[in-house]
Order: C-alpha cells, then structure tokens, then sequence
C-alpha cells in the first residue's frame, strides 16, 4: 500500500471512529504524525478521549489543528489576544507557530493567562482559531531562541512541504523482505570527538551524530561505502548539542541531504548557538570553515523535535525514543526499535547517571533492550569521580585559598553544561567578590532558563517561584574586549567563568595570557581535557604557552596555580557507567562501548563484561557490527 493508499485509509477509519456530528476537513502526514484538520477544533478539546482512542485504534501519533480557513491573521489575532487576557498577566511575546496552527504566548503569569478552568484560553481559541498555548516568559530573554523561531516563520511554507514529504517516506511501503540490522563505526571508537554511527536495515539508513573532532580538525568517515551517498540517508539523530556530537551536521546538507533531523528542542536552540559560535571561531583563527552558515540555516529548518518519551515513527521499519541523558540540557538517549518486535538498540550518546544541580539521572527503565552503545569518557579502572557536594566543597576551598593571596581564579568550562553546573555551586558558596561570565555563557544559560521543565525538580521550582539563581547578583557579563581588559587588569580578586572548556579557543586565551605569569592566580580545570588541546597540555605540566600576536608568536609562562577538580563532569565515572547498564531489566546481551580514549572504553568493556556476563566490545572506526 503507497502512503497515499494509506493516507485514505486512514481517513476513512477516523471518519468512522469519530462521535457523530465531529466533521474534519483533511487528514495528513507531517513529519512522524498524523494530523487531523478541523473547524470543530472544539469538541477534540471538551472531549480528550478522542485524541487517546484514535490514537490507540490508528497506532500512529495524532495531532488536530485548526483548518486554516479559520485562522485570523496573526495581527488581528495579536491584538485580540490583549484584549481578552487581563494586563496582570503580565505578556512578554506571542509568535504564530505555522507548522502547528500554534500560538505561543509568553506571560509571566501564566495562571491569569489561562483562565479559571481555562475558560480564558477556551474563549482566545474561539475568537482567534489558533491553538493557544501558554508558557512562562523566560526570566532571561534569549537571542538566539528568539531568531531561531523568526526564521522557522519565515520558513513556514518550506516546513509543510517538508513535513509532507517526510510523512509520506515515513508511512510509504516496505519494499524488501530480508529482515536484519546492522550498525557501522563512522567516528567516535576509541576516540573522544567526530562521533558517528550508521544504523542500518534492508529500508533504512540512520545517522546518529555527525560531530566534529576535539583538537583537531578530523571528520567522521562519511566518505564510507555505507554513508554513501549521503542525499540517501533516511534520518538523522542528535542526541545532544556539545560539537563533538553535532558540529558536522551542516555539512551533510552541503553534501545533498534533504531529510529530517530528530533531536529534542533545546538541542536545536543550542546546537544553533555552538554552531555558529564555532565557525566564528574558526575563521578568527584562520582555520579551515568547512561549511557556510547558511548550511547551519537549512539544518534548522529540517529539525523535528521530539520530547522525552514520545514514541516516534522516522522510517518505515524504525522508531526512535528519546530519553534523558542527564548530561547538558535537552539531552538524549536515542532508543530504536527496529521492525515489528525484531529488535531494540540505544546509544546514550553522552551521559550522567547522578542527579546534578541541573538534572535528574539518566533514564534506563528500558521495557527491552538487546543492544547498548554506551560512552566511555571515564572507563577506565581509576576514573572515580567524588560527589557534586564534595567537588563543590573542593572548589570553595581552592577559591578561599586564592582570595587570600589577593589573586584572581579562572574556571575554564563548556557554556553548555558545565558553566551552569559551576554557576548554581558559586551561587550557593556567599562569595564577596564577583564572578564573571564570558563567551557565550550568559546566552547558553538564557536558554537553560527558557526550557525548566528540562531541569531537576528543585531548579524548576527555584526559577518558577522567581529565585532564579542564575540572576544572581555575584555574576556580571562580561561582552566586549574592553570588559575584558578591565577584569584582567583591576587589582581586586575576582572568579573568572570563561569558554573554552579545554583552552582550545575562546576569551579563556586572553585571561591567560594576562594572569598565566602571577603564581598567586589559579586556574581551576572543572572539566574533560581531550587529548590536543592546550588544556591537557597544561594539565601534564607545560608551563609555556604560545599566542599568535600579528606576524609574531608570543611566549607566556605558566607561573599561575593549576588545579583540576573532579566531580563537576557531565559524564559518568565507571561504577556509574557498569551502574547504568546493571540496572537495566532485562540485562543487554550486547553492549558496545566508544566515546573515550583506547585504554578507556577497552576497559569499560572488559568491565561490564566481567561483572555482567554479557557480550561487550571496544569497536574501532569503520568496523561494522551485525546486531540481527
């Protein structure tokens, strides 16, 4: 049966399932849902059970939307809107989401916004058409959320066509018989960076990550006969935005694909924001720019965000669940379940098996599971990492150390992920000198308070309730060269929160160059170093550093205190990562591991193979695993 064959099919049973008097006006794929049109948008809302029955008998995702004949335009729409809901509810911003028939609205009380059992939301919906959807105003207003959704309504018309197209490949026909699965090593084995992996089956071909590698300038072998051609690829998944796992993913589009990227939301904000980050910094750098920025536009408009939980059809033999991972925010543990009950596979991509200050553990209450990809950033068997509380107390004690000598303290860190997590720890500690911020943190942590409901259940609450600690006055941006110059050169002790994580770029360069040659500063590593970054040099001992300055190369000493405190990570250590996969009911009969150095995810594999008795491995790149 053709997905057009499909589609009337479906139609017809909706038309019979429907209570008498509930009409519809068109039924289509979009993207992995059906979705329902309708003038009557009314009754789908009074009456709940609808969505759940049709939804159970189809076995398909449903959606129901206004039809667009009863759309007002968003202008008179926006105005109507202020005219129903009560000033006190104080609105920030209401933006028209096309692929939905969705109008968001942004409030700081939402509540008011709502209505008293919803009856102010019930009465916008029926003056205006739209759907509304209410949501609290981020505390921290983001740039590049805010452009990130101007450019998708610009797209709008691009996105239903593209919806459309992806829906009918999604429900189309299988066309071959043989049944097996297979997985290939495009990047990322026994390594730290370019992760990518080919999941493949008689129909489909799934690229999970496409990243970049750390120190280098390595791609994934996406050259390999099992990527080619790349305008071919069914899927492609991203399990989070750090560059090591998405770096790349413009490139493919370079390359000719034209198909859908599955990721959840605040992936596909933040992923933006590192993206464009990283080809600035490439070209400040005089490195190689491997793709326009226009390629990283046409990588947001074929993203489709999945959350948590969802179960989602993305070809005609494979769905994908996304779970937490735990590690930065909107990151993913990508679930496929491969054919009708034939088999099950996941690749955590990175994560965190501990509740943070910013996340709850990762997920593994897998209902089956045959197959694990599992990261191995700390495998090894010495790579124990204290707990949050302890690190914590270890960085207040190296900060009070440094305050008495009158120096100032640089904290290297990821502006996702890590920096937040040092944030909420400086924000607790009563601090009487400032901390500030540079890079693109104060932006990243903009977009952390955008999405709470990403967040633990304590910083949820902490942010709804308007005690955000990231609005802590101890924390001032710094955003121009001048700010800079200023913090470097005033004689007051100060903390200093700065991108890069591994010194591999970024302001962090220019704090060290102007501090590096003090013995009372300290430079505190709060995070991983990879192997060829300036990070893990100076973690071994290097006490010389070297800065392009015009047409001559400049030398600094490294007289400054170094510390690396553990416990800070987003990764787990190894008894969390074998914890992980012994709590997993039933145990995996295969767990691959990968994401770390040789010696590591060798000895993450020997482990769990040794405590669990199951089949595990440490593949290399360009090998190919058969799974079915």
């Amino acid at each position: 049966m053709t997905a057009e064959e499909t589609l009337l099919d479906l139609k017809r049973r909706i038309v019979e399932l429907l209570p008498t008097g509930v009409k519809i006006t068109n039924v289509e794929f979009e993207g992995p849902e059906l979705v329902i049109y309708t003038e009557d948008t009314q009754a789908f809302v009074d009456d709940g059970a609808i969505v759940r029955t049709l939804a159970k008998e189809l076995k398909k995702r449903i959606s129901v939307r206004p039809s667009s004949t009863i759309l007002m335009e968003p202008e008179k729409a926006t105005k109507v809107i202020h005219d129903i809901v009560p000033e006190e509810g104080g609105i920030k911003d209401i933006y028209f989401n096309m692929d939905t028939a969705e109008v968001i609205i942004e409030a700081e009380k939402p509540g008011l916004v709502i209505g008293t059992h919803g009856t102010t939301l019930r009465e916008v919906a029926k003056e205006i058409g739209w759907r509304p959807n209410v949501i609290r105003a981020p505390p921290i207003q983001s740039s590049i959320i805010k452009s990130t959704r101007r450019y998708l309504r610009e797209e709008s018309e691009f996105r239903k066509d593209f919806l459309k197209r992806v829906g009918r490949k999604i429900y189309s026909e299988k066309t071959k018989e043989d049944e097996w699965l297979r997985v290939t090593m495009l990047g990322g084995c026994r390594e730290v960076g370019r992760n990518s992996f080919m999941l493949s089956t008689p129909e489909t071909k799934i690229l999970i990550e496409c990243g970049v590698s750390v120190g280098s300038e390595g791609t994934p072998y996406l050259y390999a006969p099992e990527a080619l051609p790349i305008k071919d690829l069914t899927a492609v998944v991203i399990t989070h935005a750090h560059l090591d796992h998405s770096g790349l993913v413009p490139l493919l589009f370079m390359y000719g694909y034209d198909g859908p990227v599955y990721m959840t939301q605040p992936t596909r904000d933040l992923m933006s924001l590192l993206l464009l980050d990283y080809l600035e910094v490439s070209a400040r750098e005089g490195k190689r720019i491997p793709y326009k920025s226009s390629f990283i536009r046409d990588t947001i408009r074929h993203t489709i965000p999945l959350k948590f939980g969802e179960v989602t059809d993305i070809a005609p033999d494979v769905k994908l669940t996304l779970y937490n991972a735990g590690h930065i925010l909107g990151s993913s543990i990508a679930y496929f379940h491969a054919g009708k009950g034939l088999y099950n596979i996941a690749f955590t991509g990175d994560i965190k098996y501990e509740r943070t200050f910013l996340f709850d553990p990762a997920f593994n209450g897998f209902s089956r599971l045959e197959a694990l990809v599992i990261e191995s950033t700390y495998g090894g068997m010495n790579d124990l990492q204290p707990s949050r509380k302890e690190a914590e107390k270890n960085l207040k004690d190296e900060i009070a150390h440094t305050m008495e000598k009158g120096g100032k303290v640089i904290i290297p860190a990821f502006a996702v992920g890590r920096s937040q997590e040092v944030m909420i720890a400086l924000e607790g500690m009563d601090l009487e000198v400032p901390v500030y911020l540079d890079g693109m943190i104060w932006e990243a942590s903009a977009v952390h308070t955008a999405y709470p409901e990403y967040l633990n259940k304590t910083l949820k609450n902490s942010i709804f309730q308007g005690e955000n600690p990231f609005l802590s006055d101890v924390f001032v941006q710094v955003d121009d060269a001048d700010k800079r110059k200023a913090v470097i050169e005033e004689k007051e002790s100060s903390i200093i929160l700065s991108t890069s994580g591994m010194l591999n770029g970024g302001p962090v360069l220019e704090y060290l160059k102007g501090l590096a040659s003090a013995e009372r500063n300290k430079l505190i590593f709060v995070g991983y170093q990879a192997e060829g970054t300036l990070g893990r040099r100076i973690q071994k001992g290097w006490n010389e550093m070297q800065f392009a300055n015009g047409g001559r190369v400049d030398t600094t000493k490294v007289e400054m205190d170094i510390r690396t405190i553990d416990g800070f990570s987003g990764h787990s250590d190894r008894n969390q990562l074998i914890e992980f996969v012994r709590r997993i009911r039933p145990l995996p009969s295969k767990v691959l591991c990968m994401h770390g150095e040789p010696n590591k995810c060798i000895a993450l594999a020997s482990g769990i193979h040794k405590k669990l008795n199951i089949e595990t491995a440490a593949p290399l790149n360009l090998e190919t695993v058969r799974l079915v």
